[in-house]
């Protein structure tokens, strides 16, 4: 069985998707600009900074003198990030030589945010007086953790997890969970991969979702992305006024506080706090976050006794997921492998690879089980694999049925017709049984007609 492997693309793979028109209005705003900068490889950033101030188209030739020949394949890498983000382009010089200048919009919005100048992203609060429920950083963070925490108890399917219809169907589109009639959405295999990565990925990876999805619920993608970059400068613990913001925005920083990435006391308060989800946020996958994982809690031994050393009610349902609950204490949870629970997680999307390597039960070892080599005793990972494997070894086909064949040879004549058509699935000569597809069915339904006739 193929099981597609969830994506998480970084910054600049996502940007580079993005239609040139999209880029160049994204270039418009300074912190864009800024934060696609900071991400930029070292040496692609020193070949922007060597442009920025030259008025001048720089020969091609020359760049390729910037580095050695030992370095040639850096400076290919870069040189694709560069121009697969528009940020600079050819342009003829005079006597036909190629040469190379900056995109003029990011040259221009790049030197604001370098050096000073351009307006503030964010109306000053201090209009609006001291804040008298101001939040300090360790309760930002906690909440933060919290909000989040929300979202995964949810898809874990937490009785006391509820989250808004708008979230819930972001998920579902976003393929981490399904729906199936009125009953309540489930995780699905990618849900499950997005449970094991870290936080920062987490995010990254649900506001790409987001971000796919924003224009069909007509939202301005460009405002949307351009306010996650000025959000990624931020000062945390500092509050932020929300005059001024359009609409759109305004709906999208209450998804942002479902989130867990802004605070905001009330849905119609004038002053928010980005958290530090939020700040972190444009870095993508290599950004550091609030990470709500526990890492080292989980031994596993030989007659497929799964021990949980944590108070944690999200890992308890992680492990629940793939296992039977047996027992449960204040800091510990026994729970049980067997035949029947592997299978219920498989049929749920979750594969045998998924639950014992090299993610969840390898990457939070307690750490006594880490010097041991394999990490994980070789029986249980050899069972759970043949496990999947009884519930993988039948292949389903859809099909037609033939049968009450008169003679031998009227089986072999259509089984013969069939065949060449490229339609038969299935023959079983001594029960003068066949099976072809149904779009082949017409056909071979129609050839056995004329048959009876003639």
């Amino acid at each position: 069985m193929q099981r597609e492997k969830l994506q998480c693309k970084n910054l600049h793979d996502y940007m580079r998707s993005l239609s040139p028109a999209i880029l160049d209005k994204l270039y418009n705003h300074p912190a864009t600009c800024l934060a696609v900068f900071r991400e930029l490889p070292p040496l692609a950033r020193n070949y922007v900074m060597r442009l920025l101030f030259l008025d001048q188209p720089l020969p091609q030739a020359a760049v390729t003198f910037w580095v050695k020949k030992d370095n040639q394949r850096d400076h290919d890498d870069c040189m694709g990030i560069v121009t697969g983000l528009r940020l600079w382009h050819s342009q003829q010089l005079p006597g036909g030589l190629q040469g190379l200048v900056l995109n003029p919009i990011f040259k221009e919005n790049l030197r604001i945010a370098l050096l000073g100048g351009g307006k503030a992203w964010a109306d000053d609060t201090s209009q609006l007086g001291p804040d008298k429920h101001a939040r300090d950083i360790t309760s930002l963070d906690k909440y933060a953790m919290e909000r989040w925490e929300v979202i995964l108890h949810f898809m874990v399917g937490s009785p006391s997890a509820a989250v808004s219809q708008d979230l819930s169907q972001l998920l579902i589109q976003a393929g981490l969970m399904k729906s199936e009639g009125t009953e309540a959405p489930c995780i699905t295999s990618a849900g499950f991969q997005f449970l094991l990565l870290d936080t920062s990925s987490q995010l990254w990876y649900f506001m790409l979702q987001y971000l796919h999805h924003c224009q069909t619920r007509k939202m301005d993608l460009v405002e949307i992305l351009s306010f996650v970059f000025q959000l990624s400068f931020s000062t945390l613990g500092k509050d932020y006024s929300v005059e001024g913001m359009s609409e759109s925005l305004l709906t999208f920083l209450q998804h942002l506080r479902e989130f867990g990435l802004v605070f905001q006391r009330k849905r119609k308060s004038r002053r928010f706090y980005p958290t530090r989800l939020a700040i972190n946020l444009a870095l993508g996958v290599t950004g550091s976050a609030v990470d709500v994982h526990r890492q080292g809690y989980i031994v596993v031994e030989t007659n497929y006794r799964i021990y949980a050393y944590t108070d944690s009610e999200l890992q308890l349902a992680l492990v629940a997921l793939f296992s039977e609950m047996l027992y449960r204490f204040p800091n510990l949870v026994v729970a049980q492998l067997s035949r029947e629970s592997v299978q219920q997680s498989i049929a749920n999307g979750i594969s045998a690879e998924q639950v014992d390597h090299p993610h969840f039960l390898r990457t939070r070892a307690h750490p006594v089980c880490l010097p041991q080599t394999p990490v994980l005793p070789p029986t249980i990972t050899d069972q759970v694999r043949l496990w999947e494997l009884e519930r993988d070894r039948l292949q389903f086909t859809e099909g037609v049925l033939y049968n009450q064949f008169l003679s031998q040879v009227d089986f072999e004549l259509l089984r013969d017709y069939a065949r060449d058509l490229g339609v038969l699935v299935w023959e079983n000569p001594p029960m003068r049984l066949m099976v072809v597809t149904p779009t082949g069915h017409p056909d071979v339904k129609r050839f056995r007609k004329r048959q009876k006739h003639n």
